[in-house]
């Protein structure tokens, strides 16, 4: 594995390939040798040499020159560099020649592994399924407290899209909440409204609910179904502060990218569809769950660690003063 610019890159040499090359570089040196022997013999013979080299000639591929022997990620870093920068050994180089592989193209993306939700997804869809929920939730955060300093609810909803202009934007249809890694609720609000239970988790100030522009999530709700929600915590806020550098406005997918190395998908399928659905498809809950989840566990087990980017700056200029001194 090879560190280049921002990205890491597997070089995957294929066996074939190196054997072929083996023979190519074996034949480069023959033909070098017999040119240098003709060479020592016709040194007093000034008539020109009109005879092709005995050898074979290398492939076209191998022709580079500096500026032919790398190209770049989306990034912009190096993604793959020639055979420059590979071990002399497997990289015979003379002048113009550098026998290498075919440069990778310009648009070279790392393709991470797909993030995907496994626990179990509790789909509550009337007042009473989310109610009993509801109670459910606040009886484990309430006992999760008497040994947590915090505790984190991910959180996120989703609507119905609209697709003409000056059409009302649809009311929040589906809510859903992750306290811990085996169990995720989707609550089917559209349908079941908010209940007595689910509105006092929803303002209750033991748990902070985490996730991507939670404050517009909240607005909304407020405005649809005049609940508040607090104390809010938004992971992209939350992620400059830990990560330093230039503020960015990060997505749920890019963090989850960033943090943990994994896809988060988002299908336009899905992510437009129907959330008004009288039955929500399985996919649709698995889309739900997974958002939720990651929220939950960026923040409660990665974020909510990290120590910030500026005080670590200043224990390292700290410690650089004491060296230096």
């Amino acid at each position: 594995m090879e560190k280049a610019g921002d990205s890491l890159v597997d070089w995957d040499w294929d066996l074939a390939a190196e054997e072929e090359l083996r023979a190519i570089e074996g034949v480069y040196y023959s033909s070098a040798n017999k040119r240098r022997i003709s060479s020592d013999l016709d040194a007093d013979d000034p008539a020109p040499l009109h005879s092709r080299p005995s050898g074979r000639r290398l492939p076209d591929w191998g022709r580079t020159d500096a500026t032919q022997s790398q190209c770049h990620g989306r990034h912009g870093g190096i993604v793959a560099r020639a055979i420059a920068d590979r071990p002399p050994s497997s990289c015979p180089t003379n002048g113009a020649w550098r026998v290498s592989p075919l440069r990778c193209p310009g648009n070279f993306k790392v393709r991470y592994p797909t993030m995907v939700y496994r626990g179990s997804i509790i789909y509550c869809r009337t007042a009473p399924e989310v109610e009993q929920a509801s109670v459910e939730l606040l009886n484990k955060i309430r006992s999760m407290k008497l040994y947590m300093d915090h505790v984190s609810l991910g959180f996120d909803i989703e609507w119905r899209p609209v697709f003409k202009r000056g059409e009302a934007p649809r009311k929040a249809a589906v809510m859903q909440i992750c306290l811990e890694n085996a169990r995720c609720y989707i609550m089917h609000i559209i349908h079941s409204g908010i209940p007595p239970g689910l509105k006092c988790l929803l303002e209750d100030t033991v748990s902070v609910k985490v996730g991507v522009c939670i404050a517009n999530d909240a607005r909304k709700l407020t405005n649809d179904y005049n609940v508040c929600i607090e104390p809010l915590e938004d992971l992209s806020s939350l992620a400059n502060l830990k990560l330093g550098g230039v503020p960015k406005k990060w997505s749920l997918a890019s963090l989850t990218e960033m943090i943990m190395c994994k896809q988060l998908e988002k299908p336009k399928k899905i992510r437009m569809g129907n959330w008004e659905a009288d039955v929500l498809s399985k996919e649709q809950l698995q889309y739900a769950a997974t958002d939720a989840f990651v929220s939950w566990h960026l923040y409660q087990q990665i974020l909510k660690g990290f120590p910030d980017a500026k005080y670590e700056t200043k224990n390292v200029e700290k410690v650089k003063k004491k060296l230096t001194s």
